[in-house]
């Protein structure tokens, strides 16, 4: 007997900020609201219960959620049974300023508590206290099973984020992630298969498989240590799945094994993001990142040499703390030579909190000379890479057509180059092989062979 369909409480929805994790806790926290009987609203004035999924990275995203939090105290004097919770990264750090500066906002979740969204929301409605809900595991033994949960069962998508791991144990001096996400535990590698088993027979041709520090990931495991390799084996055999991608690993945990399984796993795509962050070794220092610039090449050295047609990208971090005009010209340097193929590239940004935010700061000034350098390099290198590729053949999984021209269809090939290229709607979701005949900055033109 099949079961009478949940009733209908209301509506909800969700403002998400940040990173690809931060994403997928949007979506999770969407998926726990329907388990009590809540909607998707198709836009936020429309929602009962409005959820603001906040990232702490940079400055530029916690002032957005404070400036949507004053536009939300208007709304809520109109319509005073709304819900509000703010939760994610800022939620985690910053929950007695949130509740000083929105004194309407009914609670404020951490990045470990979403599965509390539900009782939350239900005690709002009702009591209209105050709440904040902020536990993390502990940073003590070897073993972690404090893993939050999730559901599995999720809306069709032709590509899908997996979280694999959460937290991190790296303390790097201008990152606030193990402050908002607490320590480093892997999910176990059974509940992942399944996850992604189930997501290949819905549809899901490709996941991206998330973490902090991606590659250490299974060090902390209940049932005993699972190198990052072996899961990517394991994720091989499900049927269905036609791709798998990660980030970010870390450089100073990147194995041999690793890179065979780059190489030889087949649904491994030929794409790796590995945040560099800084050109000096002085300036690695700093950061506390575990790792010389040397070391890092060697494993560009490594990765190409196995998998040469491999595209590789990074994160750049400019005006950090001190950062000399000698230390910025070693960043351009190393730029030049590892030759990265895109590149997200910032100006430091202090976060309260962290060991940067204290030492000696740049102006703005410089900061913003040296990023302006920085891209102008970088984008050079783009143009002459993608130059280089126009004539070969890609696979590429089409993924439907350009925001920008209907007529034209989209999809990233094996390298994570975006191509455009006419086709039609049957297409879709099928890997198709496209030759390259022009090159963009931001990826490349083509026609099916």
């Amino acid at each position: 007997m099949s079961k009478p369909p949940r009733a209908q409480r209301g509506t909800y929805f969700v403002v998400t900020w940040g990173c690809q994790m931060n994403e997928e806790d949007s979506e999770q926290m969407g998926l726990f609201l329907e388990q009590i009987g809540f909607t998707r609203a198709d836009s936020l004035p429309e929602a009962q219960v409005i959820l603001l999924n906040t990232c702490s990275v940079r400055k530029k995203p916690e002032d957005k959620a404070f400036s949507m939090l004053g536009e939300l105290a208007e709304l809520k004097e109109v319509r005073p049974d709304i819900v509000i919770g703010v939760c994610g990264c800022m939620a985690q750090l910053r929950a007695d300023e949130i509740h000083r500066r929105a004194p309407h906002v009914d609670f404020v979740v951490g990045t470990g508590q979403i599965a509390e969204i539900p009782a939350l929301v239900n005690e709002a409605l009702s009591e209209r206290n105050f709440q904040t809900r902020l536990d993390l595991p502990e940073r003590k033994g070897a073993i972690v099973e404090d893993v939050p949960h999730r559901f599995v069962a999720r809306e069709t998508k032709l590509k899908t984020f997996v979280p694999i791991q959460y937290g991190c144990d790296k303390f790097c001096t201008f990152c606030i992630v193990p402050t908002t996400r607490g320590r480093e535990r892997s999910r176990p590698v059974d509940e992942i298969v399944a996850e992604v088993t189930s997501l290949a027979a819905q549809g899901t041709k490709e996941v991206t498989l998330l973490g902090q520090t991606v590659n250490s990931y299974g060090k902390n495991l209940v049932d005993g240590k699972t190198p990052f390799s072996e899961l990517l084996w394991r994720l091989n055999d499900v049927p269905g799945l036609e791709r798998i991608r990660y980030t970010s690993p870390y450089p100073r945990d990147f194995r041999a094994d690793l890179i065979e399984t780059i190489r030889d796993c087949p649904k491994v795509m030929e794409h790796c993001h590995m945040p560099l962050q800084g050109g000096k070794d002085s300036l690695l220092q700093r950061m506390k990142r575990l790792y010389t610039v040397e070391s890092f090449m060697e494993i560009l050295g490594a990765l190409r040499a196995a998998v040469p047609q491999i595209s590789i990208t990074t994160d750049i971090i400019v005006g950090f703390p001190g950062e000399t005009e000698e230390e910025f010209e070693g960043t351009l340097e190393t730029v030049r030579r590892a030759r990265f193929n895109g590149a997200f590239m910032f100006a430091y940004s202090p976060r309260p909190g962290t060991p940067a935010a204290t030492m000696e700061q740049l102006p703005v000034e410089v900061k913003k000379h040296r990023l302006n350098t920085l891209i102008a390099l970088q984008q050079s290198i783009v143009e002459e890479i993608n130059a280089g590729l126009v004539g070969q053949v890609f696979e590429v999984l089409v993924e439907g057509p350009s925001p920008k021209n209907p007529g034209i269809y989209q999809g990233y090939s094996r390298e994570f180059h975006m191509m455009h290229f006419a086709a039609g709607r049957e297409l879709t979701g099928r890997l198709v092989q496209v030759r390259a005949t022009r090159s963009r900055m931001w990826g490349l033109e083509g026609e099916l062979v």
